[in-house]
Parts: C-alpha cells; sequence; structure tokens
C-alpha cells in the first residue's frame, strides 16, 4: 500500500521518509476480505518463501525415529541367530528344537534299567521304520506315548533313544515354552509345531513336562478361561487332527499324571500310558555300567555290590554318583577309578556332603555319639530293621551325625512290622540320650518328625490300628487350581479325630518303650560302642558287627585300609520288587 504521508522510521541507524509498505498477513476470513475490497484496497496473493531445507527439518523427527525403529527391529530378527530366532515376528513360531537323525546318537543301547518300557516302545520304532507293516492289516498306529514315571528315571532319554533307533527327526519343547505373556501365543505355537512336523513327517514330537500346559481345566482359583486352557484346547485338537494313519507320534512325559487333563489322557490321544520307574537291582547294575564304560575302572569295582546298597535310586542318582566317583579319583590324581571313589561317591549322595570344618563341644560330640549308636544297636537287634550301612558322627549336610541303614531287597509293599521296626529304630536316638545322660535335646527333631509320619499313616492310610480297624481317614491333598475345594475335606467326626490322636500317640509311645527297653538292656554295649565311635568317628555296618561279637578292631590305620573296601550286606534275598520310593529305601537317621 502507499501512505497517505510520509513516515520517518529509524533503518539500520538512520532516519528515512517511508511512503510505501508491505503487509503480510496469514488466514484472511472471507468477510475481511469483502470489507478490504469495499474500502479500494488492492489485494495480491503469493506464496511464501519455503525452501527445501525447511521441509527437511520438520520431517527429520519422524526420520530418526523410524531409523531407530528399523535398526532395533533387525537386531531382534537377527539377534538369536539361527532358523529359531525369537524376535517380534516370531512369538506366534514353535520354540521347539529339531533333533535330525544325523544329529542323534542316543539308541537303546544307552538305556538301562526299563526293559519293560523299552519293550514297549520298540514297537513305535517298528511303525515308524515300516509303517505298512501295521497298516497293510487294518491296524492303527498309537498316535501319542505317555511316559510316566518319577523324576530323573530316563524318560526324555527313551524319547531320544526312540527318535535314535528310528532315524527320524525329533522336535523337542517344554510344556512351559508354549505360553509367553501375549495372549493367543500358545496356541499359536502349537499350530506352528504340528505343521512343522507334518512337513518332516515321519518324525516324533516330544514334549517334556507336558503337565505345564496340560493341567485339568477347571474353576479353582485361577479362574476359568485362561491362556494355559486355551493353549490345551488347541494341543487337544490338533492330536484330533491327525489323519487316521499320520506318522507324527507324539510322546510326553510327566512326574504327575493326576493333574493332567482327562480328555489329554483319553485313548485316540495317548493311547499308551508307559509307567518308567525306579529300577531294581538288575537295572541299578546295569545303569551303572552304561555310565561307567567310558571311565577307566580299577579291578575292584563291583557293580553288583553297588546296585545292592543303592536301592530306591534312579538312574539320575546312579549317573551323579558315578560322576561323582571319577571326581574323586582325578581329585586324587588316580589313574583309574576305584571301588573306594565309588563308597565316597554314594555316601556324599546319600548322607550329604561331610562338613569336617564343623567346630563342635566334646559335650555335643559325646551326646551325638551315643544318639547315633542308639539308632545303630535298635537297627542291630530289633527283628525287621534294615541293616546298618554306616555310622559317622562327622558332620553332613545340616545333621551333626549320620546312622544310614540300606534294606536287604526292594521292596514294593511295606508289612507292620517293618514299620514298627522303623519307629523302633527311630525313637533309640532320643531313648540313649534319656538313659545316659538323662535330659533331652533338639537332635531327634528329624527323628519325631518321621516317626509321627509314619505312625499317622499307620492308623489313617493303612488301617493298622487295632482300635480304628481297617478304615481309611486320609485326607486328600487336592490342586485348588484344579477346580478343587480350598479347605482339606475331612470325612470323620471330631470324636474319630480324638481316637486317631490317641492312637498315633499309642504307637510312638510304644516305639519310645521298646527302643529304651532294648537299651538298657544293652547299656553295657551301648556305652562301649560309643566311645569307639568317638575315637573314630566313622564306623562302617561290618565294624559294629565286629564289637557286637566281641571282637577287637584292627588299629586305626588299618581301619582306614578297610575304608577302601567295598560294602558287603549279609543276607541278600534274590527277590526283587519295585520301590516304594527313595525315602522308604535308603533311611537316614539324624
Amino acid at each position: 500500500g502507499e501512505l497517505s504521508e510520509p513516515v520517518k522510521i529509524n533503518i539500520e541507524g538512520r532516519l528515512r521518509d517511508v511512503r510505501n509498505f508491505v503487509t503480510k498477513l496469514g488466514v484472511v476470513d472471507s468477510k475481511t476480505e469483502e470489507l478490504w475490497l469495499s474500502k479500494g484496497i488492492n489485494i495480491k496473493y503469493e506464496s511464501a518463501d519455503n525452501p527445501w531445507w525447511n521441509t527437511f527439518i520438520s520431517i527429520l523427527p519422524w526420520v530418526v525415529l523410524i531409523g531407530i525403529y528399523i535398526y532395533f527391529l533387525r537386531k531382534m530378527q537377527i539377534g538369536s541367530g539361527g532358523a529359531s530366532s525369537r524376535n517380534i515376528f516370531s512369538f506366534g513360531k514353535s520354540r521347539a528344537r529339531l533333533i535330525s537323525d544325523s544329529q542323534n546318537k542316543v539308541t537303546f543301547k544307552d538305556v538301562a534299567g526299563c526293559d519293560e518300557a523299552k519293550e514297549e516302545l520298540e514297537e513305535v520304532v517298528e511303525f515308524l521304520k515300516d509303517p505298512q507293516k501295521f497298516q497293510r492289516l487294518g491296524g492303527r498306529i498309537p498316535r501319542g506315548v505317555l511316559l510316566i514315571g518319577p523324576p530323573g528315571t530316563g524318560k526324555t532319554l527313551l524319547a531320544r533313544a526312540i527318535a535314535g533307533e528310528a532315524n527320524v527327526p525329533f522336535f523337542s519343547i517344554s510344556g512351559a515354552e508354549f505360553v509367553e505373556m501375549f495372549v493367543g501365543v500358545g496356541a499359536s505355537r502349537v499350530r506352528d509345531l504340528f505343521d512343522q512336523a507334518k512337513k518332516h513327517s515321519p518324525c516324533i514330537v516330544f514334549i517334556d513336562e507336558i503337565d505345564a500346559v496340560g493341567r485339568q481345566r477347571g474353576a479353582g482359583l485361577g479362574g476359568g478361561h485362561d491362556e494355559r486352557e486355551q493353549t490345551l484346547n488347541q494341543l487337544l485338537v490338533e492330536m484330533d487332527g491327525f489323519e487316521q494313519n499320520s506318522s507324527v507320534i507324539v510322546i510326553a512325559a510327566t512326574n504327575r499324571p493326576d493333574v493332567l487333563d482327562p480328555a489329554l489322557l483319553r485313548p485316540g490321544r495317548f493311547d499308551r500310558q508307559i509307567v518308567v520307574d525306579r529300577p531294581d537291582v538288575k537295572g541299578r547294575e546295569a545303569i551303572f555300567k552304561v555310565h561307567a564304560r567310558r571311565l577307566p575302572l580299577s579291578d575292584d569295582v563291583d557293580f553288583e555290590l553297588l546296585a545292592r546298597s543303592t536301592p530306591g535310586l534312579s538312574g539320575a542318582d546312579i549317573a551323579n554318583i558315578v560322576n561323582e566317583a571319577a571326581l574323586l579319583a582325578a581329585r586324587r590324581n588316580s589313574d583309574k577309578v576305584t571301588m573306594y571313589d565309588f563308597e565316597a561317591a554314594k555316601d556324599k549322595v546319600l548322607m550329604g556332603i561331610e562338613r569336617k570344618s564343623l567346630v563342635i563341644s566334646e559335650r555335643e560330640k559325646e551326646i551325638t555319639a551315643y544318639h547315633e549308636m542308639g539308632h545303630a544297636l535298635a537297627a542291630k537287634f530289633v527283628p525287621n530293621a534294615d541293616p546298618v550301612h554306616k555310622v559317622t558322627i562327622i558332620p553332613r549336610g545340616r545333621a551333626l551325625g549320620v546312622t544310614a541303614t540300606l534294606p536287604k531287597e526292594d521292596f514294593h509293599t511295606l508289612s507292620k512290622e517293618y514299620l514298627t521296626a522303623q519307629l523302633i529304630v527311630l525313637m533309640a536316638g532320643r531313648a540313649a540320650e534319656k538313659i545316659v545322660f538323662n535330659t533331652l535335646s533338639t537332635g531327634a527333631a528329624n527323628d519325631l518328625e518321621r516317626a509321627t509320619n509314619i505312625a499317622r499313616k499307620m492308623v489313617c492310610d493303612w488301617g493298622m490300628s487295632e482300635v480304628l480297624g481297617p478304615v481309611t481317614f486320609a485326607n486328600k491333598h487336592e490342586e485348588v487350581f484344579l477346580g478343587r475345594e480350598i479347605a482339606q475335606p475331612r470325612d470323620h467326626s471330631e470324636a474319630t479325630a480324638q481316637i486317631i490322636d490317641a492312637e498315633v500317640r499309642k504307637i510312638l509311645l510304644d516305639a519310645y518303650q521298646k527302643a529304651e527297653d532294648l537299651l538298657r538292656e544293652k547299656e553295657e554295649l551301648l556305652h562301649k560302642t560309643a566311645k569307639i565311635l568317638l575315637e573314630r568317628e566313622t564306623l562302617e555296618g561290618e565294624e559294629l558287627d565286629m564289637l557286637i561279637r566281641g571282637e577287637e578292631l584292627p588299629p586305626i590305620n588299618i581301619h582306614k585300609l578297610r575304608a577302601l573296601k567295598s560294602l558287603r550286606i549279609d543276607g541278600t534275598s534274590e527277590k526283587e520288587t519295585q520301590p516304594v520310593s527313595a525315602d522308604k529305601q535308603v533311611e537316614i537317621s539324624k
């Protein structure tokens, strides 16, 4: 525009007359524009200068953010490496590890101690090798095999041996690897796992610890429909969706079959349920030989004696003993693994590590010696009691002393006489303290706990009470998260509960009285053996027999040489049955 009169304006330090002017406006509405035009104002529209770098600066933050996102995305894609890279796009992909037939070197020769299970699984191997052999006669191959057994019995090893014998791909995954933090991931991984398995057919899909994903569905405290149940539902659908003669076999392992969903156990999904229990004496001997075949062994190693002295142990326990024996031999700079190494390793596994650095007073050591010798003498003189393996007052584990007894054979059922003998042996430690020192100590805490547990089971579980008769009052320990009751139901009255408590107390008091009477009768022998135990700190079962017979023990140096010899248990029986548990078979009184 143009001013009617010039105006003086300071421009760069000098006053100048200015008449013309230019006004830059932003957004102008239509009414303002009409007003200006009515006043005779000339309006000219021009676009403002917008260099390219202004545009670049405006979009630069977005470019940087997108670049950072792509950088970290690529890092996540290649961070894990390999085909199973765990990136943001692979949450729904299966985490199963594929072991090809060329990589899997495990065969049935590497598995011992479970001959019945191997026989059952040989048919699965035959099908994978020659499917037409069974389909020709119209037979249907089992779609799934469930391996049930305690931990460490070789369930995973059996599954790998099947794949190794059949020379087929082997997919291995844990039940806990299905579920993640995102909803739907578990079901997606199940679908992807079976898609991969069908592409590599014939093959084996092994799901370890399937109870992590296959627990029984129900309300409970966990609610109804959760991610784990969705994953289980998809697993059920996939196992049902196999073709009639599909060459994909699912093998699962669990040590908690009681918590699995019934739909998972029905025929058509897991057609075969194979129990892989703890090995018997022949199985333990075979397991010792399998694990020790790569070790340089001394001529004095006797696996039969080791097998008889380790009832109730699983294959994993035996493997641990063999490994510990090899480590002990290496620590001694020995060229071969001797029987002494195996015996020391067995004691370490069964009784705990020696704590020779623990300083205890002479008074405590004396009390411990009489306590442990009370256990040992009771085990020697009470009928049906287990033979004494070793007595020591060297602190092992959390105990100041240990009396280890080993049964003559593996038991499948326990008689009332055997249980009563166990109670007397457990109570004999406290009885010895009472007789000699006329006082009580906390050293019998573990003995009392175990004795009370046995007595209560005799009354409530096994119907061994003369007053209550052949009735069971066992409390059901149920899983709350399986839709069961929160409180433990009790199906007997308060009066019956009082009778139960009275019967348990009566059984314990009778056992204590028998232990006290026995030790008072053998009090002279108790003092003699306890003093020798104080001197030597450790007595073998064979040496205790010598003291009872009135024989003198050899000098201490010969005693240490004798410790290198193998354990011998007299009266072993050829009868072999399955063990109840390691706790029942290897009794350690502390």
